[in-house]
Parts: C-alpha cells; sequence; structure tokens
C-alpha cells in the first residue's frame, strides 16, 4: 500500500465535492470520483494519500455502520421494555440513536446502544438488564484507601490472545502490545509467547509490542505489577520544565493547533498564569462539558482532539487527547498514556493523559473516570488508580519492527495489529482475547 507515517495527510482534507457526496452516504460515488481524481498529476502528494486513504477510511466507516434496521430493531427489542419502532424514530430525530444512509441504506452504529442509554433518559429508565457495577465498587473502595494515603499496589498475571478469523495465504505478522516499565508499573515477567521466535521491543519503545510471525494464533502470558498514586501538590511551586518542548509541540494530525483549539485554550485558561491551574481548569472544563461516549474506530477520524471540542462528546482517548492539545496550547507538557484498566471485576481498554510540573514531575489526569465518577474528580486529576496496565506512552509511534502497511489503528495500540504480504488485516479478520488470569494486591 503507502504512507506509513503518521498520518499527517488528514490535515489536507478532501476536495468539496468528494466531502459532499461522504456526508450524504454516497460512498460508492465518492470512491469512483476518488479513482478519477488520481488520475490527476496535478494532484499535491499529501492530497493524494489523504485521497489514497478515504478508499481504506469508506471501507472503516462501512464497519463501523454494520448494523441494518432490522439488526437494530432486534438489539432494542432485547434491551428496551415496551419498545415499539415509534421509538426508534424519535430517538434517532433527537438524535440519541447514531444512524446515518450509506448508499441508500439505513446503517446503525455497531455501539449504538450503550450511547443510548448514556443519553437518553427515558430509555435508561426502561433498560431491562440493570448493569452489573461490582467495578465501581470495587473502584470506589480503593480510591477511599488512596486518598487516606495508603499506597495501594497490585500483581497481576494476564493472557492475550489474537485469533484470525480465517486463514490467509503466506505468513502473518503480529504486534501484541507488551507492558512497559514507568512510573506506576514495574516487576514485569514475560511468562510464556506462542508461536516461538519473537521479538520483544525494547523497555522504552513508546509503544512497546512482542512480534510473531505465524499463521492463525498468536498468544502472550506475562505478569507486571501496578501502583497507585495520589500525590499532593503545592499550586504556587509548579514551574515548567524547558526541558520538555516536545511534550509542548502538535503531533498531527490529532494534536493540533487550530484557531478554534487556541481560542478555546484561551477561554478555559481564562488568562493563568500557574502552569498547574492552567492543566486543572483544562480538566475541569472537561470534566463537566465533554459527556462520554463509544467512539468509531480512531483511523477514521481527521482530528480527534477538534472532533471532541466541537461536539462535547467523546471516549476516554478522545478526552485526553482534547486534555493533551489543549495543555500543550497553555504552554504545559502533557502526554499520552493508555493500555487497559484492569479491574478484577471487569477489564477494558482504556486511555489517560499526563501533563509536568515540576518539582513533582509527570502526574496522571483521566478525565472520563472524572466524569464518570463526579465525587472523586479531585483525585483523576493528579492521582491514578492500582488498575492500570501500561502499554503506550505516546500516538503515532513505531513498532518493532516497523509495519509495512497502515494500521488498524494509527494512533493507539490495545488490542494488537496484523498483517500479510497482500495488506493490513482489519479488525474485521480476526478477535481477540484478554484474560485476567490471576490478581492479588500487595
Amino acid at each position: 500500500m503507502f504512507f506509513l507515517g503518521h498520518m499527517e495527510f488528514l490535515t489536507a482534507g478532501l476536495p468539496d465535492d468528494i466531502r459532499r457526496l461522504v456526508e450524504i452516504g454516497d460512498f460508492s460515488l465518492a470512491e469512483k470520483r476518488i479513482k478519477k481524481l488520481l488520475e490527476d498529476e496535478r494532484l499535491p502528494d499529501i492530497v493524494r494519500e489523504r485521497l489514497l486513504y478515504e478508499l481504506e477510511r469508506l471501507r472503516r466507516v462501512r464497519f463501523d455502520y454494520s448494523l441494518r434496521k432490522e439488526d437494530a430493531l432486534t438489539m432494542l427489542k432485547q434491551e428496551v421494555r415496551d419498545f415499539s419502532e415509534d421509538d426508534l424514530r424519535k430517538w434517532i430525530e433527537d438524535g440519541s440513536i447514531d444512524f446515518r444512509l450509506i448508499d441508500g441504506e439505513e446503517r446503525f452504529f455497531r455501539s449504538f446502544i450503550p450511547n443510548l442509554f448514556r443519553f437518553n433518559e427515558d430509555a435508561r429508565k426502561r433498560r431491562v438488564k440493570a448493569e452489573d457495577r461490582t467495578d465501581d465498587r470495587i473502584l470506589i473502595d480503593h480510591i477511599k484507601s488512596v486518598m487516606r494515603g495508603e499506597r495501594k499496589r497490585a500483581r497481576y498475571r494476564v493472557m492475550m490472545e489474537i485469533r484470525l478469523k480465517k486463514q490467509v495465504e503466506g505468513t502473518v505478522r503480529c504486534w501484541l502490545p507488551f507492558p512497559r516499565p514507568n512510573e506506576i508499573q514495574d516487576g514485569i515477567k514475560l511468562i510464556s509467547a506462542y508461536p516461538q521466535g519473537y521479538l520483544l521491543a525494547d523497555e522504552g519503545s513508546e509503544q512497546r509490542t512482542i512480534y510473531f510471525e505465524g499463521n492463525d494464533v498468536f498468544r502472550v502470558e506475562y505478569e507486571f505489577r501496578s501502583s497507585s498514586r495520589f500525590p499532593k501538590v503545592e499550586p504556587s511551586s509548579a514551574e515548567v520544565d524547558e526541558t520538555l518542548s516536545r511534550y509542548l509541540d502538535e503531533k498531527p494530525p490529532h494534536i493540533c493547533f487550530t484557531y478554534f483549539l487556541r481560542r478555546l485554550s484561551e477561554e478555559v485558561t481564562k488568562g493563568e498564569r500557574n502552569p498547574y491551574m492552567k492543566a486543572k481548569n483544562i480538566y475541569k472544563w472537561i470534566v463537566k462539558n465533554v459527556k462520554y461516549a463509544s467512539a468509531y474506530e480512531y483511523s477514521t477520524y481527521e482530528n480527534i482532539s477538534e472532533y471532541t471540542a466541537r461536539n462535547l462528546k467523546g471516549d476516554c482517548g478522545m478526552q485526553a487527547l482534547l486534555f493533551i492539545t489543549l495543555a500543550r496550547i497553555s504552554g504545559v507538557p502533557a502526554k499520552w498514556q493508555s493500555g487497559w484498566y484492569v479491574n478484577p471485576a471487569r477489564a477494558n481498554m482504556h486511555d489517560w493523559a499526563q501533563f509536568h510540573i515540576r518539582p513533582y514531575g509527570w502526574l496522571h489526569v483521566d478525565p472520563s473516570f472524572g466524569g464518570h465518577f463526579p465525587e472523586y474528580s479531585d483525585f483523576y486529576f493528579g492521582g491514578i488508580d492500582e488498575f492500570r496496565l501500561v502499554f503506550n506512552e505516546d500516538i503515532q509511534s513505531e513498532f518493532t519492527p516497523k509495519k509495512r502497511f497502515i494500521r488498524s489503528d494509527p494512533v493507539d495500540n490495545q488490542r494488537g495489529e496484523l498483517e500479510y504480504e497482500g495488506g493490513n488485516l482489519y479488525y474485521d479478520s480476526w478477535g481477540y482475547e484478554f484474560r485476567i488470569l490471576s490478581f492479588s494486591e500487595e
């Protein structure tokens, strides 16, 4: 294929006629227009790459909107008491259900049900199955202990496996995420890996992986230890470390200092000069104003931080990217951290952020958890729980060895990546399993 890079070509945007076709859902005609336009030798390289990628991006959007109307109706009848098609029409009209026309067919976002319950009170009251919030109770008890001054630490053993749904010809290259040591994570030990002949990336890799070549199954098992943090900070002593200029830079396409975001940063920080208080104002604004929502695959967005600010919704990583972008604009070094939230009652992929001030170093920030637990939002500005597994310390970082084709997730790596001689193997080609095999507090 082409363009491994860091997806900077997304900043070029699409020609207006093609963008209009995509917006109205005429994907087939948009694809024809793109192929015709690619014959034009006048195209700048960045626009050519953008158009080439749009052919792949539209395929990925179709994957996100994979549910037909009959699928959506079946799911709603199972999830909502006394559901009728009038409810469907009403919830589409008020924006509670994510729906679009693609090539004349009604298609629904594959995670529309969780978002419906987040945004629509009527649907939430009529939900058939009550949510099991055992994980929340475990977390809240843990936060209370940490806020009382207890240093909490836990040891984990986990297993992750990828399995191809259908074999492909030739060798499959697989990158599974692997933990890296940092201020909250140590005691990392590889227990087993399949197939043999793997390559484990250096501890300092910003997106650490274990690499395999094989056929259809890839598996890793390892141990690690995770620690909580809740440092006490005196805001008046906070200073910016000028040597961390890298963490004040743009990183297109998702950390861009657009005019809109610069204006927003000015509005949110309100003339504040103290770097700690700037970061706190940004965090509080996101917690208050940005609603959590299940997201499309990150590879389908042109600018995640701007999308999140404009739509006032986004998942954990989108909120983290918005924090990082606004913090950097305001002169506060900030960076990414991600992996899994490994509560013994429930494990999920999760992203958060960090910002740096002297003399305290890197402090954690988790806007999505701060919004979900408003009574503990102060904890998640500077603090972190012990239920974290960290793979990544930056976005859009190269793997070891480098991937040849465009990644399924060019931003992050929490599930893994696959490719073969014919190209990238997207999420519809394989499934994964993540299991906590053991958990013990120390």
